[in-house]
């Protein structure tokens, strides 16, 4: 039988409050998610307010950015395997410094096109891959699996935190600074971000050595691993759901904003910024409540709350009144469910891969998820124009509901005492599922 045990709130802070490794990671991560979260707003800001952008090109920017996960998704999971992940971890964050300033520069020049923001954004968004399949695989090798949960926790509440802070500050730089100027603040964050992980100093186990390559065995290795087990599957299906109906939402969302309720552009990042606050909450409630429920329930509380509460949208559309208070509720109560899931799902997912094929198993994830993305925003965008803002979003909002239904009819239902009993020998047949 394989069991996570979760250590108790105290042994497992202060384990990690002596991991100089995992500090700098943390700080890092910290830094760069709240450029990232400047980012959020300042792009599609840029392209809907100095461009002038349609729904439809709207659409096409987010797929722009997220296409990568569909192109190279799999792809990256056999490279980071096959090498150290400090070394990516690095250089991704530079190449991304260097990719977005290219748009303040152009703006300046007066050269500033959509076309340019779609390449800026597919190829941020390729290396904004790279870098999260080799950190989620490279945890484990700078933090015990027994504080792994608090470490996550750690993680998402420093994202979540920027997500509170970051959207609300983009959207005072954008009306200080324009869109295009304020992605400067983003290039900074990476360059001190790379500053921070250049200082771990912690040995990485040697990456799987072979003498040739083998693409085709190696991507399948990472797919049945994953696809072996009902659990691990049952988060890909759920999150692959949330993926796609997620950002038929998200494809219209700005515009909604703006448009349909007349926010400015420090609105519209105080909004998103509301997300944040419930994310934050969701980050620290999802340690205690894991340990109460156990982390298959806690997966399953977050996932199917997250489709509940964002049927607040639709329901608001026939209440004008109260039409502004039930979104924000929504944004709030959403994000909250959404980290208590995600922390617990990461946490399984590192303690159950072997670490030889977690990044394998990352890019699956990030392939059937994060490949959703695009397909979820152009959908979006081209349903944007064709039936109106506001029915794109409850169809967004519809899908979301089914995503827990997945993770709902898994053996993640059952608890043990506060302990995630997985009854089946997991880490051999996964192995044998591998090889």
């Amino acid at each position: 039988m394989f069991r996570i045990r979760l250590p108790s709130r105290s042994s497992g802070l202060a384990s990690l409050g002596n991991n100089t490794h995992f500090l700098h990671l943390w700080a890092a991560e910290t830094v760069s998610q709240f450029g990232a979260q400047i980012t959020t707003v300042a792009l599609p800001l840029a392209a809907a307010v100095t461009l002038d952008a349609t729904a439809g090109q709207m659409g096409l920017l987010g797929a722009a950015g997220t296409m990568p996960a569909l192109i190279f998704g799999l792809l990256a999971g056999v490279a980071i395997d096959r090498t150290r992940r400090r070394p990516v971890l690095i250089w991704t964050d530079i190449a991304r410094a260097v990719v977005l300033a290219i748009v303040p520069l152009a703006w300046a020049f007066g050269a500033l096109r959509m076309e340019l923001l779609y390449l800026v954004a597919f190829v941020n968004g390729a290396l904004t891959l790279f870098f999260n399949v080799a950190y989620i695989s490279y945890m484990p090798s700078i933090v015990p699996r027994e504080d792994l949960v608090a470490a996550n926790a750690r993680m998402e509440g420093s994202a979540s935190t920027a997500q509170v802070a970051g959207p609300g500050l983009g959207g005072i730089l954008v009306g200080i600074l324009s869109a295009p100027a304020a992605l400067l603040i983003n290039t900074a964050s990476y360059l001190v971000s790379a500053l921070f992980l250049s200082r771990i100093t912690a040995v990485e186990p040697p990456p799987e050595k072979s003498e040739r390559l083998h693409l085709r065995r190696d991507i399948g290795e990472g797919i049945r691993i994953v696809w072996a087990d009902a659990r691990l599957r049952a988060i890909l299906l759920s999150s692959a759901t949330v993926s796609l109906f997620g950002y038929i939402f998200l494809a219209v969302y700005v515009l909604y904003m703006l448009n349909d309720l007349s926010f400015s552009s420090t609105q519209v990042g105080l909004v998103l910024s509301l997300g944040g606050v419930g994310a934050v909450i969701g980050a620290v409630i999802a340690g205690p409540l894991t340990r109460r429920i156990g982390i298959g329930r806690a997966i399953i509380v977050g996932r199917t709350l997250f489709g509940v509460f964002g049927m607040l949208v639709p329901l608001a559309v026939n209440v004008s009144r109260l039409e502004v208070p039930m979104v924000l509720a929504a944004e709030f109560l959403q994000w909250m469910a959404l980290i208590i899931a995600l922390i617990n799902e990461v946490s399984v997912r590192q303690t159950l891969v072997p670490e030889r094929l977690l990044g394998r198993a990352t890019a699956t994830y990030r392939f059937l998820g994060g490949g959703m993305i695009p397909i979820g925003s152009i959908i979006g965008g081209l349903l944007g124009e064709m039936i109106g803002l506001r029915e794109t979003l409850i169809v967004g909002c519809i899908g979301m509901l089914l995503a827990g239904i997945w993770v709902a009819a898994s053996p993640l239902r059952g608890r043990d005492n506060g302990v995630m009993s997985l009854t089946a020998p997991i880490t051999p047949t996964l192995e044998q599922a591998a090889n």
